[in-house]
């Protein structure tokens, strides 16, 4: 499937994979809590970016980026742990691990443009 281009709908399908993905693991302790930060940090990464978009200036843009930027990282970190504690449902984590490193990736080439 192509992405799209537009990166503020391509952050909003990425939080809407997490949330796909967290329907279908096991109701444990630790995964409902690590499934509540996955929600947080992932719906995150977006919101940022549309505030980054909605600039007051270039410190706004720049401090936008950088913490959409911060819940990527954040966003793939749950992801990694709920991969780990459920290998079983890795056909379903493996594609938004892999978005969310092209998405943090992209924010940082955007973060570099804008400071030069």
């Amino acid at each position: 499937m192509e992405k799209p281009f537009d990166l503020e709908e391509r952050t909003f399908l990425f939080a809407k994979d997490c949330r796909i993905y967290i329907r279908v693991l096991p109701r444990t302790i630790s995964n409902i809590e690590d499934c509540k930060q996955l929600v947080r940090s992932s719906g995150s990464v977006g919101a940022n970016y549309i505030e980054a978009n909605e600039k007051l200036g270039e410190k706004d843009l720049s401090f936008r980026l950088k913490i959409a930027r911060k819940e990527a990282k954040e966003s793939k970190y749950w992801l990694r742990l709920l991969q780990e504690l459920n290998p079983e449902h890795s056909s379903l984590s493996n594609p938004v691990l892999l978005e969310i490193e092209e998405l943090r990736r992209i924010l940082s080439a955007i973060i570099t443009k804008t400071q030069k």
